[in-house]
């Protein structure tokens, strides 16, 4: 069913039109003096949410997933699914884990493997990126092909630990294999007049 967002033409219109002024309104709230904060991550992911309801309707797409679930955000139509997003001119690492402990973070890529499909967000303000697909059939024959230590990224003795990334050279290689969807997006940003508290203010009447 997911991978009905790549081929309705509706949908791809509306993904292009409306994902950079939507990623643009959650970088808005959740900034501060000119710095954008860490609570954008899960905004972005709402908004994700919030477009499979809006394709699939609410009985398809299950949101309330226990904390404890590592990769999982949503499941849709009984498939889980996982969320993540990346910013800059070219693709990069993402996050799998977070984690300040050492031990954990090398227990977990010992025993990773993938356990679902991945919508990957490309963002490039000014640039092109995109929405992707991968999924974990394709993620397990990439990992099988790289090996462990080429598609993870471990975090490095004697550093503060942040967790366990998924390598550049594994999402490069993903989002160009013939078996991955994507839709292409141009970031363009607009002019938006935002007041952070005015919904606030309006709940509050």
């Amino acid at each position: 069913m997911i991978d009905e967002l790549f081929r309705d033409r509706n949908t791809i219109q509306k993904i292009r039109a409306r994902l950079p002024e939507l990623f643009q309104i959650a970088e808005l709230e959740s900034s501060r003096a000119g710095k954008i904060g860490m609570e954008v991550g899960s905004m972005r992911e709402r908004i994700i949410i919030a477009l499979l309801i809006h394709r699939f309707g609410e009985k398809y797409v299950k949101t309330d997933l226990p904390i404890h679930e590592p990769e999982v955000d949503v499941i849709v139509d009984e498939m889980p699914i996982s969320i993540k997003t990346i910013t800059g001119k070219r693709i990069g690492g993402v996050k799998l884990i977070w984690t300040v402990d050492r031990e954990q973070a090398i227990r977990f890529g010992n025993e990773y493997i993938p356990t679902c499909d991945m919508l990957l967000v490309h963002i490039n303000w000014d640039g092109e990126g995109g929405l992707y697909l991968f999924s974990k059939d394709l993620q397990s024959q990439v990992l099988n092909q790289m090996g462990p230590s080429g598609y993870l990224t471990l975090p490095k003795p004697g550093t503060n630990p942040r967790g366990v990334e998924m390598s550049k050279g594994a999402i490069r290689l993903l989002s160009t294999h013939p078996q991955s969807l994507v839709i292409p997006v141009h970031w363009e940003k607009k002019e938006i007049s935002f007041d952070p508290f005015e919904r606030w203010l309006e709940l509050w009447k």
